[in-house]
């Protein structure tokens, strides 16, 4: 598969509840209510509606999230892009005019951490210094 090809598409007008895996990338154009997992691309179009849990290698939104979004590499919001949550990702590009509303942590995660904020302790910090 060419690293470009999308191999799964949920086209405007769809809707669709549940949970999510695959690999490679998926295109989300309709609403969707769940959790998506992957080590590959999500690209959420303009127009459509994400809520849930999102565990991505990449994500490139131009549409609305909502929800915890947790993205192991990097992480695009266009100018028509809202999300609106947590976000976790190591590296975030947003356009003039994309909204985050919520909570944001930048950093290199590590199985460890990824694995804390799977289990809803959000942000890990680094042990303070005494």
């Amino acid at each position: 598969m060419a690293r470009d090809e999308i191999n799964a598409f949920l086209g405007s007008g769809t809707v669709y509840t549940g949970d999510l895996s695959f690999e490679g990338a998926v295109r989300i154009d309709g609403t969707f209510s769940g959790n998506i997992t992957s080590e590959g691309t999500l690209i959420v179009g303009q127009g459509a509606n994400v809520k849930g849990s999102l565990r991505v290698g990449a994500l490139v939104a131009s549409g609305s999230i909502e929800g915890e979004v947790v993205v192991s590499g990097k992480a695009v919001l266009h100018k028509s892009a809202t999300l609106q949550g947590k976000l976790a990702t190591k590296l975030l590009v947003m356009e003039e005019g994309a909204m985050l509303d919520g909570d944001l942590c930048m950093k290199n995660l590590d199985k460890r951490e990824d694995a804390m904020i799977t289990n809803h302790d959000w942000a890990p910090q680094k042990e303070s210094l005494q």
